[in-house]
């Protein structure tokens, strides 16, 4: 990843001390789950027993590439929702999001905005 705008290193500072998406133009700045594809979050979901750090491993075993999907600290902007799925008593919304920021030991960092996928959780019932 390399770094972004002059204007976006200023910003993302700031992200975290003000409040919602909504109040940031919709930039969410959060831990999450990272994906290169829908398909490997699809994977994610059906594998997730409530070890997210198994799980991750699972999908890149099975892709062959530890890096297919990570957990970061991110900036990002969510994009469409592009499906749900519903797995034991939880239901997550599969999305596209752009990164353009990401938290290291040096605080959050401007990177060029990027194309990846991750999840929302929607519904959690009690089983």
């Amino acid at each position: 990843m390399t770094f972004g705008t002059p204007l976006l290193s200023l910003l993302l500072p700031l992200l975290r001390l003000l409040g919602s998406p909504e109040d940031l133009g919709g930039i969410e700045v959060r831990p999450t789950l990272v994906c290169d594809t829908q398909l490997q979050v699809e994977r994610f979901v059906t594998l997730f027993d409530g070890d997210t750090q198994t799980a991750v491993a699972m999908v890149n075993a099975g892709e062959h590439n530890p890096t297919a999907c990570g957990l970061a600290t991110l900036a990002y902007v969510r994009g469409p929702t592009l499906a749900t799925s519903k797995h034991k008593n939880v239901t997550f919304q599969i999305v596209e999001i752009l990164v353009v920021g990401l938290f290291t030991s040096g605080g959050l960092r401007p990177v060029e905005p990027a194309r990846f996928f991750s999840f929302l959780v929607l519904d959690r019932k009690e089983a």
